[in-house]
């Protein structure tokens, strides 16, 4: 089924100087927003960005039914304007909806409204290598209602800001192994916003000791890396690609998958397994070439230099020759199209013309 999408009047152009400001602190001029009522989907619209009248009974406000996705689009060096791997971002958003008890968003509504909304704000697209659009797609329960329920109302939206590169400096970052961010059999697999919540105050803790982000670790043992902050965590040693392999507390990155779909197209070893943080002390302790990086859409692939680890600081690789800047400058150059999409990752969408 194909939903009709409203273009309701459209916003003045103001497009500035974004590269010195905040990551996602600027939207662009429009936004897309679509209701759930009474079992389907109704009033998809784009309209000018606007404020959210929402009732202190909303029940988001309360019970954490929220689900979000982050995708980037970029301008390609011929022009075009390509939303990178929405087949996959859309799968992942109806299985963290599913985890949370929330409805489906047909596919047409959600990649129609992405594509609407990019076209006409697509002068927000920055021209820069390191610059891109974000793509916030979002859905909260909207029913107003106290009491610990599953909502019967949902609002379906979908923003977007110009952004360029999330980290400027290698990070430092520390092994935790007190709390976690998420628990087997729990939600750590679905994008929702309570499990970054939880995430906050471990952070800001290691942050006081002058860390950038935390190496997060199984709840159960707290031996087994899981994430890295917000992202997925990878490690390079001796050639292999090393990662966390998906539990029901990692979460499937997108940017994580392409990198090893590129890792395997160039002949590396891949291990995608259980990996003990002493693993990697060991190897940081007898001298090998370890590059450690997180992967994610924000950050794409942020270079990890320093690893602390039972109270003791060790350095990782972030050389200029390090296979984790060819990993992410493949990636790159797939998304700008000079190299050949040989995955059907890129998904070309037309300016939209303001009238």
């Amino acid at each position: 089924m194909d939903y009709p999408i409203s273009v309701l009047a459209q916003a003045e152009r103001k497009v500035v100087d974004t590269k010195t400001l905040p990551f996602g602190k600027i939207p662009t001029e429009h936004m897309f927003i679509a209701e759930y009522k009474d079992g389907s989907w109704k009033n998809a619209r784009v309209t000018p960005f606007q404020e959210l009248t929402l009732s202190p009974l909303t029940l988001c406000l309360h019970y954490g039914q929220t689900v979000f996705e982050g995708m980037k689009a970029f301008l390609m060096d011929d022009g075009s304007i390509n939303i990178f791997r929405m087949d996959k971002h859309y799968r992942r958003f109806n299985m963290s909806l599913s985890r949370m008890c929330m409805p489906d968003v047909p596919e047409s509504l959600f990649k129609g409204a992405i594509r609407r909304l990019v076209g006409l704000d697509a002068d927000w697209i920055p021209t820069d290598d390191d610059g891109s659009l974000y793509i916030r797609p979002f859905m909260i329960a909207s029913e107003e209602r106290l009491g610990v329920k599953v909502s019967e109302e949902y609002l379906f939206m979908v923003v977007c800001s110009p952004t360029y590169r999330y980290y400027t400096q290698p990070l430092r970052i520390k092994v935790e192994t007190k709390y976690v961010r998420a628990a087997e059999g729990g939600t750590g697999s679905a994008k929702c916003g309570g499990n970054y919540g939880a995430a906050y105050y471990p952070t800001s803790l290691a942050r006081a000791e002058g860390f950038d982000q935390v190496l997060w670790t199984d709840s159960k043992t707290h031996e087994f890396i899981e994430e890295s902050g917000t992202m997925n965590a990878m490690f390079i040693i001796d050639g292999t690609l090393i990662t966390p392999a998906l539990t029901g507390s990692i979460l499937d990155g997108v940017t994580r998958d392409s990198i090893l779909s590129i890792a395997r197209e160039k002949g590396m070893k891949v291990e995608e397994r259980p990996v003990r943080y002493k693993e990697i002390v060991a190897a940081l302790k007898s001298g090998k070439r370890v590059e450690a990086f997180g992967a994610g859409t924000a950050a794409v692939v942020a270079p990890i230099a320093v690893i602390s680890m039972d109270d003791e600081d060790y350095e990782c690789y972030t050389g200029d020759d390090a296979t984790m800047y060819e990993l992410r400058d493949h990636l790159l150059a797939i998304r700008r199209g000079r190299l050949p999409d040989t995955h059907n990752w890129n998904n070309i969408v037309e300016k939209f013309a303001v009238t």
